[in-house]
């Protein structure tokens, strides 16, 4: 979850033909039934994480006589996302007091050695994923009517009695997405790193397409825009449900702030409403996902129905610009680009600014829009000039950002994505600032995704793929069944939030190793 600018007061103006429109081209879920596939035990270990030890097939499972104090874990076999159904029924004399015990689900093996109890974050405590239950009659159903996120499942049991044990007969999940993995074809690739990334970004991908685009299905379960634009990328080449995608611009075109300015993200229950978080970057970016939309798609109707929005973010742009055509350095806006502290985001936004210009104009072309398109021509033309006349250092071959001239990777990678230097230049960029490698770094696997991203814009598909097994390989390398919201190879546990309990291990923005191998290596 990025930084945020909220507007508490803030004014939402709905437009109802748009969410009606949205509301048409909602999903229907795909329901799958999965079982457990063994029953294992969890090892802490001096390492980053854990051990994971078979302990027997899960046909044994109604063997376990589970008294207080006992675990008993279950692997799923697979990052699963769905609503889970527990059959226990007891053993030994009549049951003479209430089952007492406690579910823990987790996405990773690490989350499964982590005590609730000591978390100490500052996001909700609870997004962490357990319950406690009392069951009086045995045997009994228990139906968890809460979504879950999860390959392990735990049962711990808190209390029996003396004189009876808990048994747990059947574990099962209806695991649910709009899409199936069975409907895309792995890529064909020697190596079976390529492979790997592939099919755990495809299964990322898959696990965060429910009724929208979520961002995470643990955690927070929104529709983030940024996020929908690296995800819709990636559908486009593997999934295509161009309905999806239809349905989240709608969704967020359907409902603005008054001056029209599109939220960050928006919840889908109780019912659709927009956030009060925006950030300028993200606002930006949904012309950029309107015309990859239409790119992919064809859909010359909904390309008509939101151009207005779009043109309107960049508008609301214009007014970050000083009379030098250069974004006021930490003025009167607020954006994510990256979690990395300190960052200093005037000429990345700068970027940003450069690359989505160019393709809302694009779409006043498309339409025929001529004189829209002359002045988004004029303007990132003028502010790509100011990039490379203000933040561009010629002694250090690098561009600086703010007023303490900061050099970090964000800038870099976003002027050279937005073409404000040509392509053998911007090779070059790249290079120094990884043999620098500033203080100001890559947290995120959204900015790791644009940094390879503009590696292959500049034809250096070599470093590119080498990146990719490095950053996304690191992940397979802990384990991994679907890419992260946070991976820091120097530090795999570390957390924006206080601890690594409620991060989230299937998140939206890292997901593109399936678009970046399929696009651009098979």
């Amino acid at each position: 979850m990025p930084e945020v600018s909220m507007d508490l007061n803030m004014v939402r103006v709905t437009n109802g033909d748009f969410l009606g429109k949205a509301e048409a081209c909602a999903p229907k879920l795909i329901r799958t039934a999965v079982h457990p596939q063994r029953i294992v035990e969890i090892r802490k270990t001096e390492a980053v994480h854990p051990e994971v030890v078979w302990r027997d097939r899960i046909e044994n499972l109604s063997k376990y006589h589970l008294k207080k104090g006992d675990k008993l874990c279950l692997d799923f076999g697979d990052h699963q996302v769905g609503y889970v159904t527990l059959k226990f029924a007891s053993v030994g004399s009549p049951q003479d007091a209430p089952a007492f015990f406690k579910v823990k689900f987790g996405e990773i093996a690490k989350e499964m050695t982590e005590d609730s109890a000591d978390y100490d974050g500052w996001i909700s405590r609870g997004w962490i994923q357990e319950e406690y239950f009392h069951i009086d009659v045995l045997p009994a159903e228990l139906k968890l009517t809460r979504r879950y996120a999860f390959r392990y499942l735990e049962i711990e049991v808190i209390d029996t009695s003396l004189k009876w044990a808990l048994v747990l007969e059947d574990a099962a999940a209806e695991c649910v997405s709009s899409v199936r993995m069975d409907d895309v074809q792995p890529v064909e690739s020697e190596g079976e790193v390529i492979r790997r990334l592939d099919r755990v970004g495809l299964r990322t991908l898959h696990n965060c397409m429910q009724d929208v685009f979520e961002d995470g299905p643990k955690r927070d379960r929104r529709l983030w825009l940024g996020d929908l634009r690296l995800q819709a990328l990636a559908n486009y080449a593997t999934f295509k449900n161009y309905d999806l995608v239809k349905r989240c611009l709608y969704l967020f075109a359907g409902q603005t702030r008054d001056d029209g300015q599109v939220s960050a993200c928006l919840f889908t229950e109780p019912e659709i409403i927009v956030d009060d978080t925006f950030l300028l970057d993200y606002s930006m970016f949904f012309g950029a996902v309107l015309l990859d939309y239409y790119d992919a798609s064809g859909d010359l109707d909904t390309l008509k129905d939101l151009s207005a929005c779009a043109y309107r973010q960049m508008e609301i742009a214009d007014a970050q610009f000083d009379e030098n055509d250069l974004l006021k350095a930490g003025e009167g806006f607020w954006a994510f680009i990256d979690w990395t502290d300190g960052l200093d985001k005037q000429a990345a936004m700068q970027g940003v600014y450069i690359y989505c210009a160019k393709r809302v104009q694009k779409i006043a072309e498309i339409l025929g829009e001529t004189a829209k398109a002359e002045v988004l021509k004029a303007k990132w033309k003028a502010r790509a000039k100011a990039a490379l006349d203000a933040l561009y250092d010629e002694e250090k071959g690098l561009f600086v950002s703010g007023p303490e001239r900061q050099i970090n990777y964000a800038s870099q990678v976003w002027l050279v994505l937005a073409g404000a230097v040509d392509k053998k230049k911007g090779g070059e960029i790249l290079e120094r600032v990884l043999v620098l490698n500033p203080e100001k770094g890559m947290v995120s696997p959204y900015m790791n995704h644009h940094y390879v991203e503009a590696l292959l814009l500049c034809g250096r598909k070599d470093d590119a793929m080498d990146y990719m097994k490095y950053y996304w390989g690191g992940m397979l390398s802990h384990g991994a069944d679907t890419f992260w919201e946070l991976y820091n190879p120097e530090d795999p546990s570390e957390s924006p939030y206080g601890s690594s309990i409620v991060n989230s291990y299937c998140h939206a923005w890292s997901c593109t190793p399936t678009w970046l191998i399929r696009t651009y290596f098979v």
